[in-house]
């Protein structure tokens, strides 16, 4: 078993966290100055804890309590930080083979050769860190930090895509912590998500859970919802599987709300990539709302939408294009894509 549970205070915040780290990566999301970095320098003994407990592999490398503190070289933990770390005198062979220096010169050179080879860094093994693209050195430098075995591996934020992790999974059976702002990564790569704001978690579980279904307000905001409005519930109807909940310029149906009453304030939220998009006169149909648009934003793919009320949309552009002339708008918010907090 591999868990994290520490306190450390400063002056900016309190870091206050228990998390279990299963085998698998375990994102680790949240914003600028969430404690995320801290966690991880906290983790791999770089940064003391004021209290708390860090076990990796079932062994106690700090406890507050019975005075355990194993310094960072003691802990098989291999960090991968947020600036490069390669050697910039060696070649990727090199320094590959530094982290094997302990093996006999055969098991070293057959530890080396596989490693490039499952990482895909035969074309860049005789060059050197500046002369190859910043992907390959992010794979040489997990290549490298797996050649010392580990026991967890922490990854901060680097830019790791879907191809790289699922080869990374691949060759480390451990657990790994990775830091990382791109929730389309965590929904393909990651087991486990963990969200983390001022220091404290506010979510986690599974990955996809959590994008799909989060629990909390400050969770919604976390993973990018746009649409948050509160609510209050007007009415609750098992039979139909519905619930209508008033906001403060509509109403709106949603799918039945287990375990609320009539009267309760709640927050109703949807991301931008599920409101619809319509023109021309107002149609029948469930959660249809008219809707004048303020403004529009140009992204790389897609057009952002501004109506009135804070309702935000986003549109592919070849959708908007044809839509663009529209005198009239109205959105509609699926019931399906609603999430109640």
């Amino acid at each position: 078993m591999t868990q994290a549970r520490v306190v450390r205070k400063l002056p900016a915040c309190t870091l206050d966290v228990d998390l279990l780290l299963p085998a698998g990566i375990t994102a680790l999301a949240g914003p600028p100055g969430a404690g995320k970095t801290l966690l991880l320098d906290t983790i791999a003994g770089f940064a003391p804890a004021d209290s708390g407990r860090i076990l990796i592999d079932d062994a106690i490398v700090f406890d507050a309590v019975s005075h355990v503190d194993l310094p960072a070289l003691r802990r098989r933990c291999a960090y991968i930080a947020a600036g490069e770390s390669l050697f910039p005198h060696m070649t990727v062979r090199q320094n590959l083979m530094f982290a094997a220096a302990r093996w006999a010169r055969l098991e070293r050179h057959k530890r080396v050769a596989e490693m490039l080879e499952r990482f895909e860094l035969a074309d860049t093994l005789e060059k050197r860190p500046n002369e190859i693209a910043p992907e390959h050195r992010l794979r040489a430098e997990i290549a490298r930090a797996l050649m010392t075995e580990p026991k967890l591996l922490l990854i901060d934020e680097r830019g790791a895509g879907e191809s790289l992790l699922r080869i990374l999974a691949a060759a480390f059976d451990g657990a790994i912590l990775l830091v990382t702002g791109d929730l389309d990564v965590c929904y393909a790569a990651a087991a486990h998500l963990a969200l983390i704001e001022s220091g404290r978690l506010v979510q986690r579980g599974p990955a996809r859970d959590i994008i799909e279904h989060p629990e909390s307000l400050d969770a919604a905001r976390l993973l990018g919802i746009d649409n948050i409005f509160p609510a209050t519930i007007a009415a609750l109807d098992p039979g139909r599987n519905q619930s209508r909940l008033e906001c403060d310029a509509f109403v709106l149906t949603a799918p039945y709300l287990k375990g609320h009453l009539k009267g309760d304030r709640v927050s109703v939220g949807i991301r931008a990539q599920d409101v619809r998009v319509h023109s021309g006169e107002l149609e029948a149909g469930l959660n249809y709302l008219a809707a004048p648009l303020l403004r529009t934003s140009e992204r790389v793919r897609t057009v952002s939408l501004e109506f009135a009320g804070g309702i935000r949309a986003e549109l592919q552009r070849d959708t908007f294009e044809r839509q663009k002339d529209n005198r009239s708008w109205q959105v509609e918010f699926p019931p399906a894509a609603l999430r109640v907090f």
